[in-house]
């Protein structure tokens, strides 16, 4: 809207400015009224009619044609005439609106005509003071609107990165909030599953032991599930995320559900950081939700190595989970994190049932 705005005014403003020297090169011209006055009509009248209908390509020179033919009638032999100031306003026009090829043909013509004036009256030397006003017109011009051009098509890509970004980061809060809810409800469930074969079996001391687990689980995945929204919010009021210090209190959470999960650990966890931890707490919260959900009951070996520059996680469950029901949301959404840090994650069945191996470098 802003482009078209602008063109429109530089033709508006062209065909007016046009009219106007057009009653001066009347005033001033030697030729007689009733030469001088039907060529700058016919002048005026095609530049309105290029204005109303503004085209933008070579029918605008074309067009064009017409005012310079009548510019040259009025003001031949006479460098003084102010009607040549309308050489200037239609290398305005054309640089403004068209692009740098139909102004440089604009250019030439008009030139041309000038220097067919000088060529005729070479002892009039106001020729060049219009050659060279023509020219730097052309070509002030000419970068006005590719400056104008350039700050449009930045706006733009300004614009789509904005959007992109926001893309990306709905992407990334989903995929915080579908690791959280995936582990809250698949350990919750194996709670509430054993609390209700406890009543079964006539224990109620560990069936309300259950039930208090799953709600202290379910209350702690409502906390992350705020604090992974929060992080959209401006004030950054939120509680912190975890990291990969929180390793052994996840895989306890498992444990305490019935889950059989050994954690072997090696290095100092605090040294992963913020990132990288937080990318290796959600892909083995991944990893042991779907092994728990796909198979359960299996032992899960997970090992963590912070060696260096690199963190390496192996989760290993003996299970025979099939690979279509882990092809979804939760592999990619791993696989992500870990391409998201310059790492590489790797999925798939082994001799000893479904392995997840995922290494991460600072």
């Amino acid at each position: 809207m802003r482009s078209w705005s602008i063109e429109r005014w530089a033709r508006v403003g062209a065909s007016a400015a046009l009219a106007l020297f057009m009653v001066l090169g009347i005033v001033m011209t030697r030729r007689p009224l009733e030469v001088a006055l039907p060529a700058a009509v016919l002048a005026v009248a095609v530049g309105a009619l290029l204005a109303w209908r503004g085209p933008q390509d070579w029918r605008l020179l074309a067009g064009l044609a017409v005012p310079v033919v009548a510019t040259a009638v009025l003001g031949h032999d006479q460098s003084a005439n102010l009607v040549w100031m309308t050489s200037c306003v239609l290398a305005a026009w054309t640089a403004l609106v068209t692009g740098p090829r139909l102004a440089g043909a604009a250019w030439g013509g008009l030139v041309a005509v000038l220097v067919t004036q000088l060529a005729l009256d070479r002892g009039e030397s106001g020729w060049f003071a219009w050659i060279v006003g023509t020219t730097f017109t052309s070509v002030a011009c000419t970068f006005a609107r590719r400056l104008r051009v350039t700050n449009e098509r930045l706006t733009a890509a300004q614009a789509e990165l904005a959007e992109r970004s926001r893309a990306e980061e709905r992407h990334r809060i989903a995929g915080e909030v579908h690791d959280v809810i995936g582990h809250a409800l698949t350990v919750s469930l194996l709670h509430i599953e054993g609390a209700r074969l406890a009543v079964d079996d006539d224990d109620p001391a560990d069936a309300r032991e259950r039930l208090a687990e799953a709600e202290r689980l379910t209350r702690h995945s409502l906390e992350e599930v705020r604090a992974t929204v929060g992080l959209m919010r401006a004030d950054g009021d939120t509680a912190p995320l975890p990291d990969a210090r929180d390793l052994p209190a996840l895989v306890e959470s498992f444990r305490r559900a019935g889950a059989r999960v050994e954690l072997h650990v090696s290095g100092d966890l605090a040294a992963a950081g913020q990132a990288r931890g937080l990318a290796v707490y959600r892909i083995l919260q991944e990893a042991l939700t779907n092994a728990t959900r796909h198979a359960p009951g299996e032992p899960v070996q997970a090992r963590v190595e912070v060696i260096g520059s690199e963190v390496t996680l192996e989760v290993l469950s003996s299970g025979a989970a099939a690979a279509p029901a882990l092809e979804g949301s939760g592999l990619r959404g791993m696989r992500e994190r870990a391409d998201s840090l310059g790492g590489l994650l790797t999925a798939g069945p082994v001799a000893q049932g479904w392995c997840v191996d995922a290494r991460i470098p600072r």
